[in-house]
């Protein structure tokens, strides 16, 4: 071979690992019939990519550049550029890397150069093309000798077994020995499913090999030892707290419900009767919040700590901890690329009809607030959703003759008053776990506001509710 290809075959080696230097005769074969196992290409296309994949996706084989359909040899004529395509498309853009899966051979057959791919099957349960991510069109395998796309079904069975083995929530023991899962089977009763009790635990991996049960289990048991934190601060910082709520120490389905039902409550409304229909704005957008939501819950990383939701002035912040999932970049995360840390309860969000598998959150997100909104670095991702400036300044505007009033309120009377503001609805025992003190203090505080003058109770202490003097 020439000085140029013995450079660039060591550059391949170098960038990939993966060449195999045979010098001339690399196979017996006398004449080439594309199979199964083997596909002939007379020059380079991009199309390459995707029967690498495919060849990953069964059983192996060969592709054989140089050779036309009826097996005649015509040769490489760039070898140097086809090697250094092939070598792009192995290191960036297949996922996961096939580096190791892949071994390029040169062949020299009847004065002409041959390039020879041999793909072993993939050690990796699926593989796609990175650019259309883990999709119908990105998935292919090997079927005769044409690739066909992957289902949707086919797709999910096999993503999961791919991150089974190395998900930590398997593996990592819960805090707690014995739990029960009545909150679990519920809702999947509510969604007309039926969970076996002799072996849901198995078919839900509730428990690691040595049979305790794993964090997992923990997140989706009735009672746990795992918080969820929703804070409000005053001002544009966390200088001062005004509310601390905890909803944790649940199951995780009925932890989504409940800090949802209190963003339902804290995104207020102004409407305007002149148009018709009326026109309604609201602090957030709440479906856009949603999304963030159950991004911070299924790919956060629970050996960490718990997401946290957090209220400013003029914006909410949604984090969780751990940084982009392992092989998943930027670009893709921005695009929508599916690639969850917890595939296991990813499943379960699944299955309750919470998310999907088309990765449309995150492009949610984007296309109504923009790219601006994500703080993506190694250990968090914080998406912070501003809030509506025209319904922030009606607020204001509304509760200020009443805030100004506070003065000669104690920390928890201007607390309960604030909630009241919000929402008069609110029971004693809902204010009482929003301030986070007994429900007798809270009980106390009311009949001071009353002795104050600051609120007045509407009908009676059981149907009734209390109603702020403006």
């Amino acid at each position: 071979m020439s000085l140029c290809i013995e450079s660039l075959v060591k550059d391949l080696y170098n960038k990939t690992g993966c060449l195999s230097s045979t010098g001339g005769s690399i196979l017996s074969m006398s004449k080439y019939i594309e199979s199964e196992k083997m596909k002939l290409k007379v020059k380079y296309t991009d199309t390459i990519c995707k029967e690498i994949v495919a060849f990953l996706n069964t059983d192996g084989g060969k592709i054989i550049i140089g050779v036309d359909d009826t097996g005649k040899i015509v040769g490489v004529n760039k070898v140097d550029e086809t090697l250094k395509k092939i070598s792009d498309i192995i290191t960036s853009q297949i996922e996961p890397n096939p580096q190791e899966e892949i071994q390029t051979e040169l062949k020299f057959e009847s004065k002409k150069t041959l390039i020879i791919l041999k793909i072993s099957k993939g050690v990796k349960n699926i593989y796609c093309q990175k650019k259309y991510g883990f999709s119908s069109h990105g998935c292919v395998m090997r079927i005769g000798t044409t690739c066909k796309e992957m289902t949707s079904g086919q797709i999910k069975v096999r993503y999961e077994k791919n991150f089974y083995d190395d998900e930590y929530m398997i593996k990592k023991s819960a805090s707690r020995a014995n739990l029960s899962f009545k909150e679990l089977k519920f809702y999947y009763a509510d969604k007309g499913f039926h969970l076996e009790e002799g072996s849901f635990e198995v078919n839900f991996n509730l428990k690691n090999k040595e049979g305790k049960y794993n964090l997992l289990a923990e997140l989706l048991a009735d009672k746990n030892s795992i918080p969820f934190n929703f804070v409000k601060f005053n001002g544009l910082d966390k200088a001062a707290i005004s509310e601390r709520s905890d909803y944790g120490y649940r199951c995780i389905l009925s932890v989504y419900e409940k800090i949802m039902l209190r963003l339902s409550a804290e995104n207020i409304c102004i409407s305007d009767t002149t148009k018709r229909p009326r026109h309604d704005e609201y602090l957030f957008d709440y479906n856009v919040v949603n999304e963030a939501v159950l991004n911070a819950l299924v790919h956060n990383d629970w050996t960490i700590t718990e997401p946290q939701i957090s209220m400013f002035q003029d914006r909410m912040e949604i984090l969780s901890h751990g940084g982009l999932p392992k092989g998943l970049s930027i670009s893709d995360f921005y695009k929508g690329i599916s690639h969850p840390r917890n595939v296991n309860l990813m499943r379960i969000f699944l299955n309750m009809g919470l998310v999907e598998h088309t990765g449309h959150g995150v492009p949610t997100i984007i296309n109504k607030y923009g790219k601006k909104v994500f703080e993506i670095k190694d250990n968090y991702i914080k998406c912070k959703i501003p809030f509506n400036k025209k319904v922030l300044k009606s607020r204001i505007k509304e509760l200020s003759p009443v805030l100004n009033k506070t003065i000669g309120l104690n920390k928890t009377e201007r607390e309960v008053l604030k909630l009241l503001l919000e929402n008069s609805d609110r029971t004693t025992e809902d204010i009482s776990k929003e301030v986070g003190v007994t429900k007798r203090t809270i009980e106390r505080s009311l009949v001071a506001l009353q002795k104050k003058g600051k609120i007045e109770r509407i009908g009676s202490k059981k149907a009734g509710k209390w109603s702020v003097i403006q």
